[in-house]
């Protein structure tokens, strides 16, 4: 049976400086989305051109958009770069750029050019849930989210809090807290 062995962090996108490439349908996706998780996000993007969508949405977030065509020196003090061209040439350059200068690349719908998936997120106040398959479709990840965002109730920030005051209370070593906590909260999935 085939795995997943993606590694999943959660990053603090307005301490970065991310790059997409392109003004077009994938972009505003891909824009959309990383402000809609990371709204303090620091993002750049460089196209000829930009959907009247995409600079509403640029608009809204600390976005600065580059009227330009790729060229390699758009990546310097980037972290993380995302390709969304419709040609896939310039994808392919960006990419390999990308890995000469170790930068984290994602190549939009070309899963072997991506160091990194934007997988579906579901964001209740402090609790987020990322979602991933592999790259092999996205469309499962989408219903994933949808379904995630039903099921999880909107008060679970309060539930979150609530412990978070609770965990600063308890007395003992890391190990007494864990043990602590973990028996507190280990009804929690029966009665949601």
């Amino acid at each position: 049976m085939e795995r997943n062995n993606l590694y999943p962090i959660f990053l603090k996108a307005k301490n970065l400086n991310v790059l997409i490439i392109g003004g077009g349908n994938v972009a505003e996706e891909k824009l959309t989305f990383l402000l809609k998780s990371s709204p303090d996000a620091n993002v750049t993007m460089v196209s000829p051109m930009y959907r009247e969508g995409t600079i509403a949405i640029a608009n809204t977030g600390n976005v600065k958009r580059v009227d330009d065509i790729y060229k390699n020196g758009y990546l310097k003090g980037h972290h993380m770069v995302i390709a969304t061209t419709d040609q896939p040439e310039v994808n392919i350059k960006v990419y390999n750029d990308c890995r000469s200068q170790n930068k984290l690349v994602n190549v939009a719908d070309n899963p072997p050019y991506c160091d990194f998936y934007m997988g579906g997120i579901v964001t209740k106040g402090n609790v987020k849930v990322a979602i991933s398959t592999n790259g092999q479709s996205p469309t499962t990840a989408k219903r994933l989210r949808q379904f995630f965002e039903d099921v999880i109730p909107e008060n679970i920030d309060d539930l979150v809090k609530n412990l978070n005051i609770y965990r600063k209370t308890i007395k003992g070593d890391f190990e007494q807290k864990v043990e602590k906590l973990n028996e507190f909260t280990k009804g929690l999935v029966e009665k949601m």
